[in-house]
């Protein structure tokens, strides 16, 4: 690959980074002048480490311009073409939780959640929880595109089922498991899951890339919903178990 091909769209990508995080910076400055008045140092240092991540944010945005996005397309388009079509679904699973699994805001989230339980809630426990809900849900995408099944067939029954979780999963559960739904649906999963659903349904005979392609990204955020409350209501049964 030539250096044109690798920092192709390179000026894009920077002017989308300063966009991103040119508003949180304005707000701190705003906060810092006004209220905070937090020593030089401390600004010295959230300077550099500012540039460190807006660095990082952009050759990471870039790699994911020249590389995740053409793999993932060309790798949809492949099995698009293979003729057990069953096999996608077996392969969306694995595909699924391996890429969940390298999610930084997944990992960032499980640590967060463990820290503030005190431990009394493991991160790898909430880690698996998200990566085999979302394993689930994109397999299931994977049927989705192959037997045309319509995305509201999937996405209201699985809410009307998270709502009624509410009433069932421990409560110290609940506001996990909305944020899993977020993070679970970090770059790893809209660049490169979503690459792969986009090539598998364009190869695809009578399937439209933007009707069965797209909302595999709205499957991966119900995913950990629901596996997360499901972590819930098991921890609340082992609760009471406790209290006999």
């Amino acid at each position: 690959m030539s250096f044109a091909a690798i920092f192709g769209g390179f000026g894009d990508t920077f002017i989308g980074v300063i966009k991103a995080l040119l508003p949180i910076l304005v707000l701190f400055i705003i906060f810092q002048l006004f209220f905070l008045k937090l020593p030089k140092k401390y600004i010295y240092n959230l300077m550099v480490g500012t540039a460190i991540a807006g660095l990082g944010l952009l050759l990471f945005l870039q790699g994911v311009h020249v590389g995740f996005l053409p793999a993932g397309e060309a790798i949809g388009k492949y099995l698009g073409n293979i003729e057990s079509y069953w096999l996608l679904i077996p392969f969306g699973f694995f595909i699924g939780f391996l890429t969940t699994w390298t999610e930084p805001a997944v990992r960032v989230l499980c640590d967060q959640v463990e820290k503030a339980s005190a431990s009394s809630i493991r991160k790898t426990t909430v880690l698996v929880a998200i990566c085999v809900g979302v394993a689930v849900f994109v397999a299931l995408g994977m049927a989705k595109i192959i037997y045309g099944i319509p995305l509201l067939y999937i996405v209201v029954p699985g809410y009307i089922i998270a709502l009624l979780m509410m009433w069932f999963s421990d409560k110290s559960f609940l506001s996990i498991a909305f944020d899993a739904g977020g993070v679970a649906t970090g770059p790893m999963a809209v660049t490169f899951l979503l690459a792969i659903a986009v090539g598998i349904s364009s190869a695809m005979e009578g399937r439209d890339p933007i009707l069965h392609g797209f909302g595999l990204i709205a499957l991966i955020a119900l995913a950990p919903i629901l596996s997360v409350m499901t972590l819930g209501f098991l921890a609340r049964i082992r609760k009471r178990k406790k209290e006999l």
